[in-house]
């Protein structure tokens, strides 16, 4: 099953999703969810990292303070927490929101998983045989598992009010994309640079070619660092955190893709090993906004958003947002909607 270009399908209404980061008390995360829903988003994802709220109780808090707006992890990974766990978390959060729930599901952060002592082994495999289990515990099986992970005789004491939620796989990699195309329901492209999704695109087509025609619809949404604000300068203030954490991580093949300064990144990625947070978000550089944030004014944004849709199918509205949340919900809300309007 392959895709047809962006060009030549029939126009479809992109998806739109907003990530909302656990640095908040619950309670005003549910008023983020709420909000987003008032603006329009589809989607209302919860950041996990281990040193923010658990992405499962602000989960329970934004299912009660919306009506709609679809939500779940944005993304979990199965290394912290056992996969037969993470599929009854998952189920919980569908029932309690009556069938709203996502399940988005990754391989997690390399340094992050080892602040833990974590070994991020196989993580292609890890995050396959995760939602495989899950979709079997979630049908009522009693699963028996022996892979990158063990599972005897597990089963789950509830049921998701639905056939169980969709599946997104946070990826970057060409193997996590392909493999996220041909098995899970989406994928959350880790990039925000048009040159980042076209690439990304050509190998989600090659996992499409492969998808088996059972498995029905597939969407690719861009997971897009994004900060929004009135003023230019400052929104682009607010994105050197986030950033300086994406140029950590970043693989030699894209910071190639975008003439970053192998020196410059290095300078970033040593002051965040050494947990010398400042100086690391001092060593961002414009151009490492430009290629791995969407910031800017509203109509900025909004012409970033249109170059990212001609390669994928919706868009995560990711971390940090903006120097002021609320404003920035409302202002990525107008950005998406100058996008598709024009």
């Amino acid at each position: 099953m392959s895709r047809e270009p962006r060009a030549e399908r029939e126009p479809r209404n992109p998806t739109w999703a907003i990530e909302l980061t656990p640095e908040h008390p619950p309670d005003r995360m549910g008023n983020l969810a709420a909000l987003a829903e008032t603006e329009g988003f589809e989607i209302a994802f919860a950041s996990s990292h281990y040193f923010n709220r658990d992405p499962f109780v602000v989960c329970s808090q934004m299912a009660a303070a919306t009506d709609e707006i679809r939500l779940g992890p944005g993304v979990v990974n199965p290394y912290e927490t056992h996969p037969v766990k993470l599929a009854a978390q998952m189920a919980t959060i569908d029932e309690s929101s009556d069938g709203r729930a996502v399940f988005g599901v990754g391989a997690g952060d390399r340094s992050s998983l080892s602040n833990l002592g974590i070994e991020r082994e196989k993580p292609l495999r890890r995050v396959l045989e995760t939602f495989t289990l899950a979709r079997d515990l979630w049908a009522g099986e009693t699963v028996t598992h022996e892979g990158t992970f063990t599972a005897r005789d597990a089963s789950l004491n509830l049921e998701p009010p639905s056939d169980g939620p969709p599946v997104y796989v946070g990826a970057q990699g060409p193997h996590m994309l392909r493999m996220s195309a041909k098995h899970a329901d989406g994928v959350l492209v880790n990039a925000a640079h048009p040159r980042d999704l076209e690439w990304a695109a050509g190998e989600i087509d090659l996992g499409l070619d492969e998808r088996p025609a059972e498995r029905g619809p597939f969407e690719s949404l861009a997971f897009a660092s994004v900060s929004v604000a009135g003023d230019e300068a400052e929104a682009r203030e607010a994105a050197r955190p986030p950033v300086a954490f994406i140029v950590g991580g970043a693989a030699e093949p894209v910071l190639e893709r975008h003439d970053i300064d192998r020196e410059a990144a290095t300078a970033v990625s040593d002051a965040l090993e050494r947990g010398a947070l400042t100086e690391a978000f001092d060593r961002v550089t414009p151009s490492m906004i430009d290629a791995f944030c969407i910031a800017g004014t509203t109509e900025t944004v909004a012409d970033r958003f249109a170059a990212a849709l001609e390669h994928v199918d919706g868009i995560v509205v990711g971390s940090p947002l903006g120097p002021d949340l609320e404003d920035a919900v409302e202002r990525a809300s107008e950005a998406l909607d100058r996008a598709t309007s024009r």
